[in-house]
């Protein structure tokens, strides 16, 4: 049962392991929004994301012989760090087993625990499948990463220090995938305060809880679909779901596309490294339909690997109109590439590439192709841009989404 004074005691517990992750104000999220906006900076972890709590605590109430025969889980990534961390403090050994698809770096932190990686499946489903079957054989003690309420009590604990920052806080928005998180955040904020709204934020590609509240019981989605890795769950928490349906008042989906504006927001304006599934509740903020209220968005975590956060960074700048792609045609003779670039320096547009395609039409006098990527301020300085081009008679045309 998650009662009080269960949350009271992990919140105990699992200070021996976390940093203070004070509330920050958002000037910018709240101006974007019409609320007050503060973010709870799970991100900030030692781990990097608020998953220690759960594991840290389920592994302090497990008896010297559970823990002593070695734990097992899967996850695809924070758990299983926060498993890793926990195990290696009380000196037990650690399997984790993870999707293939998982982020490298958070392979590689979660080895660099001590802990053994198994990669396997193609997401969290299946390696928890094989997670189980691995304890069956050896004798491990499983660890569930969402589907457990004692491991739901300790990430509950992220509900007592909202209260203690922010006492009069009307709304908490709460990442979900499994289930585990929003469960505890939810029921001690309802204990806590009886009148708060907490609302739950999965994405598109992945609402197996929206789905499951929608049929009054668990079901499993046929597949997903998301750059939000964290929160890929094809299936949420049978043992934390009447929790879900007691406590958490809504639930809004977002998709991938406003995953990535928001983790431009992120970087652009908190100068934080926010991952997918930590950034689904401030994609969420635009979607919310009251205004001047207290809101907390929780960002779960902040485990991104390089290459995934360029890309990242490379979508949100194009979705912003940051950076765009023209195709002109113009008469293949001396001048006109000079012409055009000139141009585009008076408009202040920043060039980025260049490409010069003679083949463009059997007749070169009648038109060559050039293609630009530039950099602009955003939508109003890339229409500015495009205009002068066409007003100085040239033919044009946008190319969507390249680089």
């Amino acid at each position: 049962m998650l009662t009080l004074d269960k949350f009271e005691e992990a919140a105990e517990v699992v200070k021996k392991v976390v940093r203070p992750t004070n509330l920050i104000y958002s000037e910018y999220l709240s101006a974007q929004s019409g609320n007050k906006v503060y973010l709870k900076p799970e991100n900030m972890q030692l781990t990097g994301a608020y998953k220690l709590r759960g594991a840290y605590y389920k592994i302090s109430t497990l008896s010297e012989e559970e823990r002593q025969k070695g734990l097992i889980t899967a996850s695809a990534g924070n758990h299983a760090q926060g498993v890793a961390y926990a195990a290696r403090a009380y000196g037990a050994k650690a399997v984790i087993v993870m999707p293939t698809a998982t982020p490298l770096i958070k392979v590689e932190r979660t080895r660099s625990y001590g802990a053994e990686v198994v990669l396997y499946g193609d997401v969290y489903d299946e390696a928890c499948d094989h997670a189980l079957k691995l304890a069956e054989e050896h004798g491990y003690t499983f660890i569930h990463p969402f589907d457990d309420p004692v491991v739901a009590t300790g990430q509950g604990t992220i509900a007592m220090e909202v209260f203690q920052d922010l006492p009069l806080v009307e709304y908490i928005l709460v990442p979900i995938g499994g289930g585990g998180l929003a469960a505890g955040v939810s029921t001690l904020a309802k204990l806590l305060n009886p009148n708060i709204k907490v609302i739950g934020v999965e994405p598109e590609g992945a609402a197996c809880m929206k789905a499951s509240l929608e049929k009054d019981e668990v079901v499993t989605l046929p597949e997903i679909n998301t750059i939000a890795d964290g929160t890929a769950v094809k299936r949420p928490g049978e043992k934390i779901f009447p929790y879900i349906k007691e406590n958490i008042d809504d639930i809004i989906t977002v998709g991938d596309d406003e995953i990535i504006v928001a983790f431009l927001d992120m970087v652009e304006n908190h100068k934080m490294v926010v991952e997918n599934s930590g950034l689904l509740t401030v994609a969420a903020l635009k979607h919310l339909d009251f205004k001047d209220k207290k809101v907390v968005s929780i960002l779960s975590g902040g485990n991104m690997d390089v290459i995934t956060m360029s890309q990242v960074v490379q979508n949100g700048l194009i979705a912003r109109d940051r950076i765009f792609t023209i195709s002109v045609l113009l008469p293949d003779k001396p001048g006109e590439l000079v012409k055009v670039s000139e141009i585009i320096a008076r408009e202040k547009g920043n060039v980025v590439r260049l490409e010069h395609n003679q083949f463009y039409s059997i007749n070169r006098n009648a038109a060559v192709e050039l293609i630009i990527t530039l950099e602009s301020f955003g939508t109003a300085h890339k229409n500015q841009i495009i205009k002068a081009v066409k007003d100085a008679g040239y033919k044009l045309k946008q190319v969507a989404g390249r680089l």
